[in-house]
């Protein structure tokens, strides 16, 4: 394993290439990795890279975004299919035609989303800043919020402001359910709650806090609790006993593993740093529309 690290780090000097990695990456990805956050971290870190080479490891849409930012650098996906359900709930054809029954709603994009549904909309968000991006939508203001219902349901509970939720969701957080956070309260009495806002409502009703995957890891961080029941997928765990090695954390249900997530590993990065794949570039005719949403997005952020 370690042949394979010292191979990843020299060809990443030689090609001068920056690893990115997000919270639910394996283990070991994390480690070798230049920089590891959520959503809204690894585009606000893609898009001030120096680096000639990115190689993300995520699933395909936020390589698409890392693309959309740098357009100039070369963007790798140790996995060509590394993709995201919740991304596919939502198709252009769809949104188009949603929009045309809503022709005056603003349209906030969740990230988990395509550069073609992207381009479609006014205002992109992530789990991190989807209240502060709502919030700047003057309130007379009719919202589409695509493709995310489960996080747009919890920004317009906490705004108290209607908004037209897609149908769309993450297979992964919607396999942690209730039930399983009441047994484990029963097992560890003392442990705060801590989920992902794309947990279902009865889940989040439950929880001592909410928030995006560096959210977590910063109330981990900062509370003075030692343990924590932990409410998104399973990969955070690594960050959050990382930093935390005195403190203790418990995976509301191991049923919350993204097989997207894991499916880049070492090896596969080796091999995209050997053979520069598989490279992520977003058509021109898209591009641009698309980083206007982005950008609205990083600027509010």
């Amino acid at each position: 394993m370690s042949s394979i690290v010292d191979k990843i780090k020299e060809l990443k000097t030689k090609r001068n290439a920056v690893i990115l990695a997000h919270n639910y990456q394996r283990g070991e990805v994390q480690d070798i990795a230049d920089f590891t956050g959520d959503s809204l971290g690894l585009s606000q870190q893609a898009a001030k890279t120096q680096a000639d080479i990115i190689v993300f490891s995520g699933v395909h849409f936020m390589a698409e975004t890392a693309s959309i930012l740098c357009p100039d650098k070369l963007v790798l996906l140790p996995d060509e299919h590394a993709g995201c359900p919740m991304a596919n709930m939502v198709t252009l054809k769809q949104l188009q035609l949603k929009k045309k029954e809503h022709p005056n709603a603003k349209v906030v994009c969740y990230v988990n989303s395509t550069a073609a549904v992207k381009a479609e909309s006014d205002i992109c968000c992530t789990s991190s800043n989807a209240m502060k991006i709502v919030s700047s939508i003057p309130e007379d203001q009719e919202i589409l919020f695509i493709p995310d219902k489960s996080l747009g349901g919890y920004v317009a509970s906490k705004l108290h402001r209607s908004m037209i939720l897609w149908e769309g969701y993450c297979p992964t957080h919607h396999r942690i359910l209730a039930e399983h956070i009441i047994s484990m309260k029963k097992e560890y009495p003392h442990a705060r709650v801590v989920v992902h806002p794309e947990c279902t409502s009865d889940v989040i009703a439950l929880a001592d806090h909410v928030a995006s995957t560096t959210g977590i890891a910063k109330y981990c961080r900062e509370s003075d609790s030692q343990e924590f029941i932990v409410g998104t997928e399973i990969g955070i765990l690594h960050r959050l006993q990382k930093e935390n090695p005195q403190k203790s954390f418990y995976a509301i249900t191991r049923l919350a593993d993204c097989t997207n997530m894991k499916l880049i590993t070492l090896e596969k990065i080796l091999w995209s740093l050997e053979d520069l794949v598989y490279q992520v570039k977003v058509p021109d005719t898209i591009m641009g529309r698309a980083r206007i949403a982005i950008q609205r997005m990083l600027d509010l952020s």
